[in-house]
C-alpha cells in the first residue's frame, strides 16, 4: 500500500472528507486527492507530520513503516472531571425463589452496568424507605456476594424460615447474644434475632455501592 493509499484509507476510516483534511493541513481540496492518488509521491516533511495528526495516526504508519495507525491519544480531562471507570456488566436480581442460588436464572430480572472497582456480583433493588436518606425506594444496590461482614456494615440477609422471595438491606449489629438489623431511617425499629434465631439468617453479601435511577 502507498502512502497516498494509506492516507485515503485513514481519512475513510476517521469519516473525513478530503475537504475538511485540506482546511486542517492549509492546503486545497486537490493537494490532498493528488497525495491519495500518488501525483505528488513526496509529502514534505512538515506537512507530513501535521498529516498525520489529522488522521491521528503517526508518519511512520503513513509511510508504511508500520503496519497499524497508532491509537489516538487520550484527550485531557477538564479540571474538576474524573475518567469514565471500567464498568462491568451484573445481573439485576428480583424476587428470590426460596431455596435457591441467589444468582439462579428465575431470579434474574435485567443487566445493569457497575464500575468494576467496586468488585461486585449483583444488584438489588431496594424496596421502601427503612434505609432513607441514604438508600432511595428504586435505588440499585450493588452487593459483594459473601456470606459474612462486619458489625456496622450494611448487608443484604434473608430468612431462611419463612422465606417471602425479598432479600432486605440493614446495618449489621453483631453482640454476643443476638444480631441486630438496624434500618437507617429512625423511624423505624431494628429487626432483633436472639441465639436460637441467627441461624434463620442467609447474609447474601456486603453493599458496596449505590446507583440511583430516576424516576419521572
Amino acid at each position: 500500500m502507498t502512502t497516498g493509499e494509506r492516507m485515503k484509507q485513514r481519512r475513510k476510516e476517521l469519516g473525513f472528507s478530503a475537504e475538511k483534511v485540506a482546511e486542517r493541513l492549509g492546503v486545497s481540496p486537490a493537494t490532498i486527492y493528488r497525495y491519495e492518488r500518488g501525483d505528488i509521491e513526496k509529502v514534505p516533511g512538515d506537512s507530513l507530520g501535521e498529516l498525520a495528526k489529522i488522521l491521528q495516526t503517526t508518519p511512520a504508519y503513513l509511510m508504511g513503516w508500520e503496519e497499524k495507525p497508532a491509537a489516538p491519544a487520550p484527550r485531557p480531562i477538564p479540571p474538576g472531571f474524573e475518567p469514565m471507570p471500567e464498568m462491568a456488566n451484573l445481573p439485576v436480581v428480583g424476587k428470590i425463589a426460596c431455596g435457591t442460588p441467589i444468582l439462579a436464572q428465575q431470579n434474574i430480572e435485567t443487566y445493569y452496568q457497575s464500575p468494576k472497582e467496586w468488585r461486585a456480583s449483583m444488584f438489588l433493588v431496594c424496596q421502601g424507605d427503612s434505609m432513607e436518606p441514604f438508600i432511595k425506594d428504586g435505588d440499585m444496590v450493588a452487593i459483594r456476594e459473601q456470606q459474612d461482614a462486619e458489625t456496622d456494615e450494611i448487608v443484604a440477609v434473608m430468612e431462611l424460615d419463612g422465606c417471602d422471595g425479598f432479600a432486605t438491606l440493614k446495618k449489621l449489629k453483631k453482640r454476643p447474644d443476638r444480631v441486630e438489623l438496624w434500618p437507617l431511617n429512625p423511624e423505624y425499629e431494628p429487626i432483633i434475632y436472639l441465639k436460637e434465631e441467627m441461624n434463620k439468617l442467609q447474609i447474601i453479601g456486603l453493599a458496596v455501592g449505590v446507583i440511583r435511577r430516576i424516576h419521572e
